[in-house]
């Protein structure tokens, strides 16, 4: 699968643009603000329906603008597929398949598979757990919708017994027997997804430690564990012993929306102990991970974004990436760089088509 171009009108910083792509390696260069992870994020607002560093649609709108308009026509499966979105100030999102419009739009994820890495991909060992809760629900929700249903499911029965905990504060008043059907939505649901979980993490661990010392040194040791109340405890249990918490917190405290991952370097937090370099080779490990957790699920390789790549790495861990990424195992792939000359330097040691587009003050030259 791969994307053959891409229009865009009002997107960010970006008034108007046209760009047709290879089926190989995509480099857009320019300065800093030119535009470069706009275009990215675009493509990735495809794959989502959604941006991946703005939580409100409204926000991808061009200052000044009311509307956002998105096409990409794709090659998938020896055939093309077209995917339109638009957003409207004020106004639902629009997102259609070969004119077709999704009736929810969890349909479309998933359909067009993508792994981004980005610098603020750093937020994933910097950040609180709902930051890795959320990467692990995107990948593993990627090829498994009833995961992602569960995991709906799930949310809605703990916001409605959140609100019940708070309407008992307000009224000075608590019965516990009318928590009993939503612990019971909660453990069924919230099963469902840790298992689900510890699945994904056993595949998941070995190939992000494998990319690390592929990318890095050797001795350098990481790690992935797995937290979560579930591990050493059951959910009647677990309600039991939280329950007086809960009234007086006025929301559920245990359960798997509070898992977290420990991002290991030498047994001690990564977070702590690794240097920026250590930290983005480990991010880039997990990204890498993310692509092949989604290849070999999909049998299709999923497009492969990487945003502003090479900063804060050595000249080392460049060099293993890029040979990492110029094998058959990986499909068509975007970067972004302000320098042009590496950019150059870079794709003359590579094989395969690559195109290289200059993006300055949201154009292309």
């Amino acid at each position: 699968m791969h994307l053959k171009k891409i229009h865009l009108q009002h997107y960010k910083n970006l008034d108007e643009l046209d760009l047709d792509f290879v089926d190989g390696i995509n480099c857009l260069v320019g300065k800093n603000g030119a535009g470069k992870t706009n275009v990215l994020d675009a493509i990735y607002f495809l794959s989502f329906t959604k941006s991946y560093t703005q939580p409100l649609d409204a926000n991808v709108v061009l200052e000044g603008e009311e509307t956002m308009t998105l096409n990409g026509i794709y090659e998938r499966k020896e055939k093309e597929e077209r995917v339109d979105i638009g957003v409207h100030k004020g106004q639902k999102k629009k997102v259609q398949r070969n004119l077709k419009p999704y009736k929810r739009l969890v349909e479309h994820i998933g359909e067009f598979p993508l792994t981004m890495i980005s610098p603020t991909d750093r937020d994933l060992v910097v950040e609180g757990s709902e930051t890795r809760r959320k990467f692990i629900d995107g990948v593993i929700g990627q090829t498994d919708r009833a995961y992602l249903k569960s995991l709906l499911s799930y949310n809605k029965a703990l916001a409605q017994r959140n609100a019940l905990l708070k309407y008992f504060a307000a009224n000075r008043n608590f019965d516990s027997d009318s928590l009993a059907p939503y612990n019971l939505q909660l453990e069924t649901f919230g099963t469902d997804i840790f298992q689900k979980r510890m699945e994904f993490l056993k595949q998941f661990q070995p190939l992000v430690l494998d990319y690390y010392k592929r990318i890095a040194e050797d001795s350098e040791e990481v790690n992935l564990v797995y937290q979560s109340n579930l591990i050493e405890s059951e959910w009647k249990l677990l309600f039991e012993t939280s329950l007086e918490k809960d009234r007086v917190l006025t929301y559920t405290s245990k359960g798997v929306h509070k898992d977290d991952i420990k991002f290991e370097l030498r047994g001690q937090a990564l977070k702590k102990m690794g240097s920026q370099g250590q930290q983005k080779s480990f991010l880039i490990a997990l990204k890498l991970a993310q692509y092949q957790i989604i290849k070999d699920a999909t049998g299709v390789k999923p497009i492969l974004l990487l945003d502003d790549i090479f900063d804060k790495l050595d000249p080392y861990r460049v060099s293993a990436l890029i040979d990492l990424v110029n094998k058959d195992f990986f499909g068509q792939i975007f970067i972004s760089d302000t320098h042009e000359d590496r950019m150059e330097s870079i794709l003359s040691r590579l094989q395969g088509e690559h195109r290289i587009f200059k993006i300055d003050k949201g154009s292309a030259i």
